[in-house]
């Protein structure tokens, strides 16, 4: 993997003009990629195993994490960490995982700032937001599979005819409800809300309440949420609760919320963003203007189902339904 990577430098370096003795062909590039979450989160794990297929052996790869799904309010001061690290490592290209690290990170300390390429990728806002594209930033946006997630669970319980949405409180919340708002009037069913819990307690009781109006739940990171004692907790038994609450059918954008004990989702891919955006900046280090490297979005979707969920929820789907999807059971702690 890494010859190959190495070669597929190389080429690039040709295709730009550049030497074959240039800094990326020989492996003295050097990465800083500024992670939003923290470093034993899921999420963060996929990406960077897709950032590490294709620089991994190739360049010299630093990680940094501002943790601000546990930590919001530090990310400020931990992104002064990371511009400092920037300083000081000096790298040839920056990637900027998930829409914090470029509110908090490229916005106000890189973007049309420094020459350095950054690339981002799992951002949910639209790029405007940010003033991307940038004179030195592209990469990927992320927009969930849900139209698609939907198409699933019908098929499994063909009577579902309305869905609702649960989400911890934050900016990444916003930006997905932003995306239903965009895409509702498609879905198959009709939406009955979007509800945005601060604490667990919260979360239950909007759960119970959408046992009333929602033939199905969307349930996206609650990775924080505080207890009743004000203590943060992590997904696996936020979800886990949540979904007991609602005792129906359940939904999601990621895998490991399915292991968790969601019902069904067609999964958003960590490692196809990770390399795709790693690809990219390989372009751009390359010798590629940042300005012909257009902003793309994953596509990429896998359907999962959990089997210890379905047969609780005495689900009997036809065979068809099950052809090609990845049958998954409920992983305890």
């Amino acid at each position: 993997m890494a010859m190959k990577n190495m070669i597929g430098l190389l080429l690039a370096c040709l295709c730009a003009g550049m030497p074959p003795s240039c800094a990326l062909a020989a492996g003295g590039c050097r990465v800083l990629v500024v992670m939003s979450y923290e470093e034993d989160y899921p999420w963060v794990k996929q990406q960077k195993e897709g950032i590490d297929s294709q620089l991994g052996g190739v360049c010299e790869v630093k990680y940094f994490y501002l943790n601000t799904k546990r930590n919001f309010a530090g990310g400020g001061e931990r992104s002064k960490e990371a511009y400092a690290l920037y300083r000081s490592f000096r790298p040839d290209g920056v990637i900027a995982a998930d829409d914090d690290a470029q509110a908090m990170f490229v916005v106000p300390y890189l973007r049309d700032k420094v020459k350095t390429p950054v690339m981002f990728c799992g951002v949910n806002a639209e790029p405007e937001q940010y003033g991307y594209p940038a004179s030195n930033v592209s990469g990927v946006l992320e927009r969930h599979h849900i139209a698609e997630s939907i198409v699933l669970a019908r098929q499994l319980i063909p009577s579902v005819k309305t869905i609702g949405f649960i989400m911890k409180e934050s900016p990444v919340a916003g930006l997905v409800r932003n995306q239903v708002n965009q895409e509702y009037a498609s879905y198959p069913i009709r939406v009955v809300g979007f509800k945005m819990p601060k604490t667990l307690m919260e979360a239950v009781a909007m759960a119970r309440e959408f046992r009333k109006s929602a033939d199905v739940l969307y349930v996206e990171t609650l990775e924080g949420i505080v207890d009743a004692a004000g203590s943060p907790i992590k997904d696996r038994e936020a979800m886990s609760t949540v979904a007991r609450a609602f005792g129906k059918a359940t939904l999601t954008g990621n895998s490991y919320y399915i292991e968790y004990g969601l019902l069904a989702a067609v999964v958003l891919s960590g490692q196809e963003q990770g390399a795709t955006v790693a690809r990219m900046l390989q372009q751009a280090m390359g010798g590629t203007p940042v300005a012909r490297i257009p902003v793309v979005k994953n596509h990429s979707g896998k359907r999962m189902i959990n089997v210890t969920v379905m047969k609780k929820l005495g689900i009997t789907p036809k065979p068809l339904v099950l052809r090609g999807v990845e049958l998954v059971r409920t992983k305890e702690p």
